[in-house]
């Protein structure tokens, strides 16, 4: 539950970011921006147009018997596809593009966050599955795109 309320706001990837800009240097800043990017662009592409597309309601948590000790706060907004697991893919993805060193801690932490979104109740196994491959793909196209750019300028 701790982790899943540590990634709300993206507070856990903003904070990651800059610890990564601080530790790591101009490559750091760079894989830090190339991280945060990806996050907004997946944010606004999962949680403004997507979620209205697929419009799954939330689990029932009393039907699937998830204990209380689990429980957070249950979001308002629809469940299908996890914000919070495409968020964490993708800031994994564009750190990782950009940073290989970190790519995989920050992958399994994504996975933690993808998976506590289940544990706790709030998603559908499904809804994390696919929350993490678009997170993933859309980092890529963001980071390929902010790439093209780079090599124009």
């Amino acid at each position: 539950g701790a982790l899943s309320h540590a990634a709300n706001h993206s507070l856990l990837w903003m904070t990651s970011a800059a610890a990564l800009a601080l530790v790591r240097g101009h490559s750091g800043r760079r894989a830090a921006a190339q991280g945060l990017v990806s996050v907004v662009a997946t944010s606004a592409l999962v949680n403004l147009v997507v979620k209205r597309i697929g419009r799954r309601q939330r689990p029932d948590r009393a039907a699937v018997e998830v204990p209380m000790a689990r429980h957070v706060r249950m979001p308002a907004s629809l469940s299908f596809p996890s914000g919070h697991s495409a968020v964490a893919f993708a800031f994994a993805t564009g750190v990782g593009n950009q940073l290989p060193v970190v790519a995989g801690p920050l992958h399994a932490l994504a996975g933690v966050v993808a998976y506590s979104r289940v544990h706790t109740g709030v998603h559908h196994p499904s809804d994390v599955v696919v929350g993490s491959v678009l997170g993933t793909i859309l980092a890529q196209l963001t980071t390929h795109g902010l790439d093209h750019f780079d090599n124009r300028h």
